[in-house]
């Protein structure tokens, strides 16, 4: 392996840090191996490389992830050792196989100080207040619903440290895959992909444990659903998180999976939806009206207008109104039609109070929530 493929990457890598990125991509293509980071959930493109030296730029990685550098037919996952950053948790490694190479992405997981309170995560007051009010319950499900990125994680951790101040003697048990936020007073399980403990069959197991809390890192299929939901049902209090674009279409998912209508009515505490929008760049942010701000661009943001991200959400607690819509089946539209006119709060209404405060701008808040205009 060539000098240069072993400079190269560490200088990707530790630029990736500097950068705050996280994730880094090594993208084939029939002309190079092409570098971008992901900045504040956006990808930039950082820099090109020859054909020539794509396989030992890839074979690099492989050997930092402990890989076998002799397979490129195949799909393979590992962890790269940290050693030379503080902030960083962890690092992870996963290389793909495409028909002009091997693709690699590696993910930065990195340690937030000023992330570790329920407060400091930047919900409303409205959420907030609705979060530690579940948080002293003793049975039931709190599901949080975005898509990769948009901060669940962070978000249950720094609710599993919101009741280990409040009940220092509970019993807290978390299945997570993989751990990604090391909380101490937490027993936590790491689930291995291709093992024999699967989310299922550790849940199962787990519930003889006698624990309180119960936090499982994703509900990923309709065995790991029932049997929280029956978890819920018995006297425990569990979070975790799942794939649904809004709160309403979490109570749908959780129909398609094979969910009773009654044991959801009975066993969901709340749905909390989030997602995180970049936070405009201090240093050059340009001011259009007395509510908004827009981006610009500078050296201090690498060009792209924004640096940090900030959290918006909304959450949905079961009413008797909801509760009759779920137990008839009714469809997302009348379950959104439901939280409309009792004056729900719903995440682009949310983000407008960053727009106002010059947090971020309404263009990213479109982009975010998925608005065309």
């Amino acid at each position: 392996m060539s000098q240069d493929a072993v400079s190269l990457v560490n200088g990707y890598l530790l630029g990736a840090l500097e950068a705050g990125a996280s994730d880094v991509h090594f993208e084939p293509t029939e002309s190079g191996l092409v570098i971008k980071y992901r900045l504040d959930g956006v990808l930039k493109n950082i820099d090109k490389l020859p054909k020539l030296l794509s396989d030992n730029v890839i074979s690099r990685l492989k050997v930092l992830g402990n890989l076998l550098t002799y397979r490129n037919d195949i799909p393979q996952e590992g962890r790269i050792e940290v050693n030379h950053s503080q902030n960083v948790l962890d690092e992870r490694l996963a290389v793909f196989p495409t028909i002009h190479g091997q693709r690699a992405v590696v993910r930065i997981f990195y340690q937030h100080k000023n992330l570790v309170e329920l407060e400091q995560l930047g919900f409303s007051e409205n959420v907030l207040n609705i979060l530690t009010k579940i948080a002293f319950k003793n049975q039931g499900i709190l599901l949080l619903t975005g898509p990769a990125g948009s901060g669940k994680s962070t978000t249950l951790a720094a609710l599993l440290r919101y009741i280990l101040k409040n009940f220092p003697g509970k019993s807290i048990v978390s299945l997570e895959d993989p751990v990604e936020i090391r909380i101490d007073g937490v027993t936590q399980v790491q689930i291995t992909p291709y093992g024999e403990m699967t989310f299922p069959t550790a849940l199962r197991s787990l519930l003889r444990q006698d624990p309180q809390v119960l936090m499982i890192g994703e509900i990923r299929d309709a065995e790991t659903a029932k049997i929280a939901i029956e978890a819920a049902l018995t006297g425990h209090f569990l979070m975790s998180t799942m794939h649904s674009s809004t709160p309403a279409a979490g109570f749908l998912r959780l129909l398609e999976m094979g969910i009773e209508p009654y044991q959801i009515t009975s066993s969901v505490t709340a749905i909390l939806n989030q997602r995180l929008v970049r936070r405009l760049c201090e240093k050059c942010k340009k001011k259009i009206s007395d509510l908004s701000f827009e981006a610009v661009g500078c050296d201090s943001c690498l060009g792209t207008g924004y640096k940090g991200r900030a959290l918006i959400s909304e959450i949905v607690e079961l009413d008797s109104n909801l509760r009759k819509a779920i137990a008839l089946r009714h469809d997302l539209e009348q379950l959104e039609t439901i939280l409309k006119d009792k004056g729900h709060t719903n995440m682009l209404a949310d983000g407008r109070r960053l727009v106002e405060q010059g947090i971020t701008s309404a263009d990213e808040l479109n982009r975010v929530c998925g608005i065309i205009e």
